[in-house]
């Protein structure tokens, strides 16, 4: 009995210093008894998350709170998923989410393990915890989310539930130097746009298109990455600021472009 004893106070012991650390003790499922959707991984994709359900999830959180909700809770995994746009350009739901203001959408993510970010703190109008982020490293008003969005227009997107963050980031660093993407016009689409053959392995299209007044690059024949430009005929995606797009010119016109990225390079011949 004595040694009993010893393990219930041991049991216990280790129980109250779980609990101090904040490690759940005892999970309940919330979703017991709701219906349980089958899905079949793809085998060289198994255990890793469907991708075309990621890049979904991804997709929805940017308008459609239903089919998030649906997603989620079919799939709770899905509520931290992240989707590479290209070039690095890495986007969460809940990343979706803050930069279009759909707060319902933002909190449900996180209530369902979606990790918050200060991107996310500025849109939801939490200036504390901006104020926090920015007071331990200034430089981090200078970090752009997915699509090269910046804090500030993440704040912008929050409305009026968000302005004490926006009057916050402009009195600490004034307003946004430069523009958001590079304009384009007929000459910008005659000196640039068309398909390129890059020297992957299998070799890629990469197409370059003016669109709206963007200029716009991918893998797509409509492509969607807009591109800021760094110097003459240099461009980098937004989102992926390290990236470099070398349009080699010919006459006013390009004939081939090279994809920088670090020491990983491909250069293609305009084909289209």
């Amino acid at each position: 009995m004595a040694k009993q004893g010893g393990e219930d106070v041991a049991r216990r012991r280790f129980l109250s210093v779980m609990a101090a650390m904040g490690v759940p003790l005892a999970v309940s499922d919330p979703l017991a008894g709701a219906p349980v959707r089958r899905t079949e991984f793809p085998q060289n994709e198994f255990p890793q998350n469907d991708a075309a359900r990621v890049r979904e999830i991804v997709g929805v959180s940017h308008s459609n709170a239903e089919r998030v909700r649906e997603l989620v809770l079919e799939q709770p995994a899905l509520a931290k998923a992240s989707w590479d746009w290209g070039f690095g350009d890495w986007e969460t739901p809940l990343g979706a989410a803050s930069h279009v203001g759909r707060r319902e959408i933002a909190e449900f993510l996180i209530a369902h393990g979606a990790r918050p970010t200060v991107f996310s703190a500025a849109m939801l109008g939490d200036v504390d915890t901006v104020r926090a982020f920015l007071v331990a490293d200034p430089d981090l008003h200078r970090l752009h989310g997915p699509h090269g969005i910046s804090l500030l227009r993440h704040a912008r997107a929050g409305r009026s539930e968000a302005e004490r963050v926006v009057d916050y980031l402009l009195d600490r660093f004034g307003p946004e130097e430069g523009p958001f993407a590079f304009p384009g016009d007929a000459d910008v689409e005659a000196r640039y746009a068309g398909r390129y053959r890059l020297s992957t392995e299998p070799p890629t299209d990469f197409h370059v298109a003016v669109r709206n007044d963007l200029l716009l690059v991918g893998p797509d024949p409509e492509p969607f990455t807009r591109v800021l430009e760094v110097a003459q005929d240099v461009f980098h995606p937004t989102g992926a600021p390290a990236v470099r797009l070398r349009f080699e010119i010919v006459e006013g016109r390009a004939r081939a472009l090279v994809v920088e990225d670090g020491s990983v390079r491909a250069r293609g011949l305009r084909v289209g």
